[in-house]
């Protein structure tokens, strides 16, 4: 039997309900709710995370014992587990939702690893919660692999993010209506067990401060402090302000890496924003190929894109806006708030300039390096480049010469190629100058550039294809990404075809570009 230490802070220092009915409601006066998952009719695990597991301190045989797989799945409680939901609100979209919650997500608690770091393990898809709003509370498979696969290969991309154990299937179907257009249907069940140091989220703190419940608040974030930020003395009087700090400076951190990458989130919604500026809720989320900074890949967002590309780091300012105004009961100084915000944007800038620094292969961006900058943006997206490629290729480019045939695997049309050659051409020569003017040795550009320029990334065409084959049984797709993932910038001659852009039949398939969000 594998054995995890639990201490489940939360559950012991924050008033909760032990005893409620689990059934759609509104709760007050505490942050969480007693719920066990909801069994399951065949659990059987379909793939886990070796380097989660080791985190944990756990074996492949603990793994893959059928009492852990059964607590995987929702089936049991091993030693220490106390299951619960959380209660939060949030803004979805611009608009106040009021409460929402753990909906369909379940935690079992707070483990200690043999480190001594705190891991929360928590179920999403074991069954309904008092927050789960009429739903059932469960997953399909297809959510749940991409969201166990993601969160692991941002992990590996450097990116600050929730990780992920073990994902399962349930034996049973769910129905779904996938592009909400009235054609449901049934799909695989499955959970993924997410992990994280916690769950906590903006929404959180909105929810207490909406209800007016001022002193809760006030003890919900002493304990937040207590338990996630130990740099800050929970007796300090200035608690609150270094706490709204640190925030914003996680949050601008966690931001520039998605435009380092390329990576659209798709629903920020202020609930879908963590405390510690981790990636979280991997919902409708895509890279950018082609490159477009209006790009969305949440369905529910096509006309208006507000979670579009570009807009990630004005919407994550939003957010802590948000925030700013649910922790106004405890911090009565409104410069606190400013001067928080305007670090956030001075922290987004300076870790962007760095990032792209890197991933240009220069010491630093100077300011007389913006119109370079600028206009390598407008260039990719006139050009429609898929932008992980085009930077990998970077690397290769003859600075004596410069010739767009080093970025030509980054072209998606032909007839493009040929109109906006030139200026791609130009832009390259431009930055063959720059580059060659620059003090940095060319081993060390070259080092730097290949460190920040994923060859692999999970794009949704490989999800898709994973996706349906482990529908039909097959495993292999799913194991070999998880392979790839783990090293996202090394060359890997033997999966190359993992490194390729997006072919032409996955264009406006359904899970390869698009998607809602119960995908």
């Amino acid at each position: 039997m594998p054995l995890l230490h639990f201490d489940n802070r939360f559950v012991h220092e924050l008033p909760g309900e032990t005893e409620g009915e689990n059934r759609p409601r509104a709760v007050q006066g505490i942050c969480w709710s007693r719920v066990p998952p909801t069994p399951v009719r065949q659990p059987r695990l379909l793939s886990f995370s070796r380097p989660m597991a080791d985190t944990l301190g756990l074996s492949e045989e603990d793994i893959r014992d059928p009492a852990f797989v059964a607590a995987m799945s929702g089936n049991r409680l091993l030693h220490g587990m106390l299951p619960f939901a959380t209660c939060y609100g949030g803004h979805q979209f611009g608009h106040w939702a009021g409460q929402l919650g753990d909906g369909r997500a379940i935690s079992l608690g707070e483990a200690i690893n043999p480190a001594g770091e705190r891991w929360e393990l928590q179920l999403k898809g074991a069954g309904p919660t008092p927050y789960s709003r009429m739903a059932d509370g469960r997953a399909v498979l297809r959510s749940s692999l991409r969201e166990f696969v993601c969160s692991e290969a941002m992990h590996h991309l450097g990116i600050p993010t929730t990780r992920a154990l073990t994902l399962c299937l349930t034996g049973e179907d769910v129905v779904r209506d996938m592009f909400y257009d009235g054609h449901p249907e049934a799909e695989p069940g499955a959970v993924v067990c997410r992990v994280s140091p916690s769950f906590t989220r903006f929404g959180h703190f909105e929810m207490l401060m909406a209800r007016g419940e001022t002193e809760l608040l006030r003890r919900f974030t002493d304990f937040t402090i207590d338990r996630d930020f130990p740099d800050i003395a929970v007796d300090d009087p200035d608690r609150y302000a270094k706490l709204f700090h640190t925030v914003c400076e996680r949050t601008a951190l966690m931001v520039a890496h998605w435009m380092r990458v390329g990576f659209v989130h798709g629903v920020m919604n202020s609930d879908n924003m963590s405390i510690l500026g981790l990636t979280i809720d991997y919902g409708p989320y895509g890279w950018l190929e082609d490159f477009d900074p209006l790009w969305t890949p949440n369905t529910t967002d096509a006309q208006g894109r507000r979670y579009c590309f570009g807009r990630q780091p004005e919407i994550a300012h939003w957010n802590l806006q948000c925030l700013a105004r649910a922790l106004s009961p405890l911090i009565r100084d409104q410069q606190v708030f400013d001067d928080g915000l305007a670090a956030y944007d001075r922290d987004y800038a300076r870790h962007f300039r760095a990032m792209y620094a890197d991933k240009l292969g220069i010491e630093r961006i100077q300011d007389n390096d913006e119109p370079l900058v600028q206009d390598l943006f407008t260039t990719l997206e006139a050009a429609q480049l898929d932008m992980t490629l085009f930077f990998r290729k970077l690397v290769e480019l003859d600075l004596a010469a410069p010739s767009t045939e080093t970025v030509r695997e980054a072209f998606y049309r032909e007839d493009l190629r040929e109109k906006e050659g030139r200026r791609v051409k130009e832009w390259l020569e431009r930055y063959g100058k720059r580059v060659s003017s620059d003090s940095l040795p060319e081993a060390l550009r070259r080092e730097k550039m290949l460190a920040a320029n994923p060859k692999y990334v999970f794009r949704n065409y490989l999800a898709q294809q994973a996706i349906d084959a482990a529908e039909a049984g097959d495993t292999g797709p799913l194991e070999t990404l998880m392979t790839v993932l783990q090293r996202p910038c090394e060359e890997q001659p033997q999966h190359e075809a993992h490194a390729a852009r997006r072919p032409e039949w996955a264009r406006h398939r359904a899970g390869c570009s698009m998607l809602s969000c119960s995908s």
